[in-house]
């Protein structure tokens, strides 16, 4: 298992908790307005944490912080992500998992094995945009379509999430979403950032108005839609 990062306290990463943030490295999606080139596209040049030091952190802030989030890169990727997560759940802590949601297999053995206490999967687009939005020649959306589906029957608290794209999603495509999520419990909508760790740069933000009005298309289908990222 290749640990890439560790932010060793984050407020805004697992909702109403204070969390660490362990990433993963690797991707099976290639968005191109990932802000995580690096950890993506190039892992093995990432910093290798050894686990042994994650556990001996861990360990140290023991009633101090309350939960551990998993991201990356795709962490369902790393076939110990099982053990690993429960060794961490061993010391007491509560776990968030990060998906993209292309490995539904992994998150219904994560889900069965009660491992997760909160998931959080990005939703990249409407189905008919998948390919396009994770920068994929051919992807199989029916693995989308299993793990929404898997996440809201669980009982395992969490949220879907999209991060919206002034040159990749229209309001069209966000009502779409809201139909394709339709029953779920959470829903956020996620200002674009430009930055330097950008898989592509260049693309635009829309501004808090529009925002907001995408918004109103999803309450219909989501019982909690919010905005994050953007002013």
């Amino acid at each position: 298992m290749r640990i890439c990062g560790l932010n060793k306290t984050t407020l805004l990463d697992y909702p109403g908790h204070i969390a660490a943030a362990v990433f993963l490295g690797g991707c099976n999606f290639r968005c191109p307005f990932c802000q995580n080139r690096e950890l993506v596209l190039r892992p093995e040049n990432q910093p290798d944490i050894n686990r042994e030091e994650i556990f001996a952190f861990l360990r140290k802030r023991k009633g101090i912080l309350a939960g551990v989030c998993i991201t990356g890169g795709e962490p369902t990727l790393e076939e110990e992500l099982g053990k690993f997560i429960k060794e961490i759940k061993e010391m007491g802590y509560l776990i968030k998992l990060d998906t993209n949601g292309y490995r539904p297999e992994v998150i219904k053995k994560l889900i069965e094995k009660n491992l997760l206490d909160y998931i959080a999967m990005d939703i990249k687009n409407c189905t008919e945009r998948y390919g396009e939005t994770t920068g994929l020649e051919r992807i199989n959306v029916e693995k989308i379509k299993e793990s929404t589906g898997l996440i809201m029957e669980s009982g395992v608290d969490y949220e879907f999430r999209t991060t919206v794209v002034k040159e990749l999603h229209k309001e069209e495509d966000i009502l779409a979403i809201g139909r394709e999520i339709k029953g779920a419990k959470a829903c956020f909508l996620q200002g674009y950032q430009e930055s330097e760790g950008v898989i592509a740069p260049g693309f635009h933000a829309y501004s808090r108005k529009e925002m907001e009005r995408m918004a109103e298309l999803i309450k219909p289908f989501v019982s909690n839609v919010q905005i994050r990222g953007i002013e």
